[in-house]
């Protein structure tokens, strides 16, 4: 009778329970229909010149790549088979990705527990003991009646009934931090794809600025053995052949730094894929030319991006930890209930356990309230609401960067494709001038001054171009990571993070 009861009562309470605290509501955040510098990435036409090709890329350089969409896998656009590979290597082995990765299971581990106190805690327990009470404890007993034995088995079950929603807001609580954590883990993602990207197309810059600084220096030389040579005939000065002599080796001073930087570009990609620096070494010491770069991109609208962006999710997952997290403060306002029962058998024989007269039972309500503490529940539903304030702006202000990043990933990429075709021009031009300095002087019209002074304009020149192109290469980088659209998502959402 007082189990059916205890069990009507809690019916009704549950049924009449409701969840302390604010319900979670998404900001609303005023965003511009379209993008401001949109127009920088969707207009640019690059056309390619086929002796500045020839004079400042290698043969093999790739033709101008299709125009993805801002939610593809961005490097597939760049149709560099070992680009994707690296990419590929990267998601599953970087180290950074796997740190994140128990990050994320540590989050979904603590929001089963979490859900799991909404269930009865249930414990059972067995005790046997042989006791012998002392002639002082019972006087006048014979020895053998001071012998006991005692033997008991029993299940304790403890369940609190959330009647204020204490357990619930805690439940939503760390349900919103497992989902913050798995953005945070697609955030990684997009850095680390990011990053490999950058550096493989640092990596093919700085080879192609060192083979440019190579092919010059070779130039160099022909023109330094044509100086000497004519010195050696009596036609020239020794002047001459110090300047021919100085620029030669002003040049191939450029080649070890360039060296040098190609192989930390070559031991971080190999890193960020999860290898010793050395591995990628002789897969990477070819030159290759720089990825092909998409004419056009369509950047979509704000609204999109802040629908993609994980860092933007993230946020607002976190925002909403901390609104669930005043409920959870605020329940202890309120008194707290616990249903608890116990079930067992006593006896002073092990054979007689279980039997009709050994067993034992208890069954009550407990009621826990800390009425006098007022004041520290309310000092903690205080530090929980400003928690909440610092998440909205932390959201609001990820909001803002977000869009920061696109416009100026946007404008970059733009005017970076508008250089590159002066840079190219220049270059064509320069080479064109470098060798008709060479025919000139050969034919006595001009001195090795114009020579020497046209081929440092052509190293200077192709040297720029090579390094526009890299940053033409990266601004399209920094472009796709900005956006963060729609890449494929890696991380293995678990079940009890999925359910609502």
């Amino acid at each position: 009778m007082v189990i059916r009861a205890l069990t009507l009562g809690v019916a009704a309470a549950l049924l009449a329970a409701c969840a302390v605290g604010p319900d979670y509501v998404r900001p609303t955040i005023a965003t511009p229909d379209e993008f401001a510098r949109a127009s920088d990435a969707q207009a640019v036409d690059i056309a390619t010149g086929v002796e500045a090709a020839q004079a400042a890329a290698p043969t093999d350089a790739p033709t101008q790549a299709p125009t993805p969409q801002a939610d593809a896998e961005f490097w597939r656009s760049f149709n560099d088979p070992l680009l994707t590979r690296l990419v590929e290597d990267a998601l599953s082995a970087n180290h950074d990705l796997r740190i994140a990765l128990s990050h994320y299971d540590r989050a979904n581990a603590l929001l089963r527990n979490a859900k799991l106190d909404r269930f009865p805690t249930v414990t059972a327990s067995a005790t046997a003991s042989d006791s012998r009470a002392s002639a002082d404890q019972a006087p006048g007993v014979a020895r053998r009646d001071r012998d006991g034995e005692s033997y008991s088995v029993q299940a304790d079950v403890s369940w609190e009934l959330d009647l204020f929603g204490r357990v619930r807001r805690n439940v939503e609580s760390q349900r919103a931090e497992a989902w913050a954590t798995a953005s945070d883990l697609d955030a990684l993602q997009v850095a680390i794809v990011g990053e490999v990207a950058r550096s493989y197309v640092e990596l093919r810059g700085l080879q192609e600025r060192l083979r440019v600084a190579r092919d010059n220096a070779e130039n160099q030389r022909e023109t330094l053995r044509l100086v000497q040579a004519r010195f050696d005939a009596g036609r020239g000065t020794e002047f001459d052949t110090s300047r021919a002599r100085a620029q030669l080796e002003s040049t191939q001073a450029r080649v070890p730094a360039l060296e040098a930087q190609v192989a930390v570009t070559m031991h971080r990609l190999a890193v960020l894929t999860g290898q010793t620096p050395d591995a990628l070494i002789a897969e990477l010491t070819p030159q290759k030319a720089l990825p092909a770069l998409p004419s056009r991109l369509d950047p979509g609208s704000p609204g999109e991006l802040l629908r993609h962006r994980p860092d933007v999710i993230a946020a607002e997952h976190r925002l909403h930890a901390a609104t669930a997290r005043i409920g959870v403060a605020t329940a202890d306002l309120f008194p707290r209930f616990t249903l608890g029962g116990l079930i067992g058998s006593q006896a002073v024989d092990a054979s007689a356990l279980f039997e009709r007269d050994s067993e034992t039972r208890l069954a009550f309500l407990g009621i826990d309230w800390s009425f006098l503490d007022i004041g520290r529940v309310r000092a903690r539903m205080a530090a929980a609401n400003a928690d909440a304030e610092g998440e909205l702006a932390r959201y609001q202000q990820s909001v803002l960067l977000a869009l920061e990043d696109t416009e100026n990933a946007l404008i970059r990429y733009g005017r970076a494709r508008v250089e590159d075709q002066h840079l190219e021009q220049a270059a064509l031009d320069s080479a064109t001038a470098a060798r008709l300095a060479r025919v000139r002087y050969d034919a006595g019209a001009v001195d090795l001054f114009e020579v020497l002074d046209a081929e440092r304009n052509q190293l200077i020149a192709q040297e720029a171009f090579a390094d526009g192109r890299t940053r033409s290469a990266s601004s399209a980088v920094a472009l796709y990571k900005a956006l963060a659209g729609g890449w494929p998502t890696r991380v293995p959402v678990r079940e009890d993070v999925a359910s609502r």
